[in-house]
């Protein structure tokens, strides 16, 4: 099976989060992805702990079923390689910040000369323009500038650092591969390909789609715990009596009414209407006393049946375990390539043609720099010299 995006051949130039999250989507696909790598400059991916038979177990996972070469991008005979890869490859990916695929000769201009249906894809921080365009960032001050710490926490506590990198993963990777497709799509109807600004900042400032739609029609500036949907209503979490955690989402009136009467309190429906801030907390706070009756095993138990909203906030490794999650196949077995197979999470998109089978985790350093220039016609002699050059690894 070749998966329905067995068309598309990447050049993968990015590190870390953001890019690599992106083209594992697209290699899940099916499309061909070649990871360009720095045989002198780590990925720090590669040693992120935890380590699985010595191999990080995040670097195993977000570059599964690409290929890897390892190349100075600061050698002449490099610029030469990537070359001859854009007579077949005609999708770029960088992460890096604005100038420097430039300063490599390895920008969207200089390669588009090369191939004018190349579809050219820069996931930075700040993008490509704009007085912050070179400052450095992580995925906790992308959210800051976009506004989104400024309305998520508690009034007593301050933003929180998030579990998971929502400006990395929701802003750059998902934008990164929507626009990539809808380039794609383009290149389509006019045989050109562009280039894609994906700033990662400018992406998690539109994730403000409620409260951002909000204060620009109506100037109403969220803050913490103050609307519905972020702590200021009974939409929120609550502790069991033995300290685990229910997450309520009880927002429609029936499942209001199933919420309170479940917990044996039908009278307290009524207050999850009402729109006042005072009733709100009251209800809350009736809430809270009522959790905190039960141990978390009673709960799961008395919310099993009913369809309330209402779910148990559960570690990574009972989600795993969880039966919907099993249904739905979220872990997968990935070949190792010594015949073994290490569990994954596996792509959550589903085709009814199906994907393919995962091929192999995330490649060693250069793995595939032999096979790669042997099929852009590179003989061992001219390969080793490379190598003894120090070109390639």
């Amino acid at each position: 099976m070749l998966g329905p995006l067995a068309s598309l051949k990447v050049l993968d130039f990015s590190t870390l989060l953001p890019g690599p999250f992106a083209s594992l989507l697209l290699a899940d696909m099916g499309a061909e992805v070649l990871r360009i790598e720095s045989p002198t400059r780590m990925d720090l991916l590669r040693v992120l702990p935890p380590h699985d038979q010595g191999v990080s177990a995040s670097h195993a996972y977000l570059n599964r079923n690409k290929r890897s070469l390892a190349l100075d991008l600061k050698q002449p005979e490099a610029l030469e390689v990537i070359k001859q890869l854009l007579q077949d490859y005609d999708i770029v990916l960088e992460q890096f910040r604005p100038g420097v695929m430039d300063r490599l000769g390895l920008g969207y201009e200089a390669l588009k000369a090369i191939n004018p249906k190349l579809i050219y894809v820069s996931i930075t921080g700040y993008g490509q323009t704009g007085p912050y365009k070179d400052r450095a960032g992580h995925d906790i001050n992308y959210l800051a500038l976009a506004g989104l710490a400024s309305y998520t926490g508690r009034v007593d506590g301050g933003p929180l650092p998030l579990g998971m990198q929502v400006a990395d993963v929701a802003g750059g990777s998902l934008h990164g591969v929507i626009g990539l497709l809808a380039a794609v799509i383009a290149r389509q109807q006019t045989g050109q390909g562009q280039h894609l600004d994906v700033s990662m900042t400018d992406c998690a400032f539109s994730l403000n789609a409620m409260a951002g739609a909000g204060y620009l029609a109506c100037g109403v500036e969220p803050g913490r715990e103050e609307q519905m949907l972020n702590g200021g209503s009974f939409y929120d979490y609550y502790r069991s009596r033995d300290g685990r955690w229910f997450s309520v989402g009880s927002l429609e009136p029936v499942f209001m009414q199933q919420l309170c009467t479940a917990l044996g309190r039908p009278e307290l429906a009524g207050q999850g209407l009402s729109p006042e801030p005072a009733r709100q907390q009251a209800l809350k706070e009736a809430l809270k006393v009522e959790f905190e009756k039960y141990d978390f095993a009673e709960l799961c138990e008395l919310f099993a049946g009913v369809d309330a909203c209402v779910e148990p906030v559960l570690s990574l490794g009972e989600a795993v375990r969880h039966p919907q999650l099993k249904a739905r196949e979220l872990v997968v077995e990935v070949p190792r390539g010594d015949g073994t197979t290490q569990a994954q999470m596996a792509c959550p998109l589903r085709f009814s043609d199906g994907l393919p089978e995962p091929r192999h985790i995330g490649a060693g350093l250069g793995e595939h720099t032999d096979q790669v220039l042997g099929e852009l016609g590179f003989s061992i002699e001219r390969i080793a010299e490379l190598r003894r050059a120090r070109v390639v690894v």
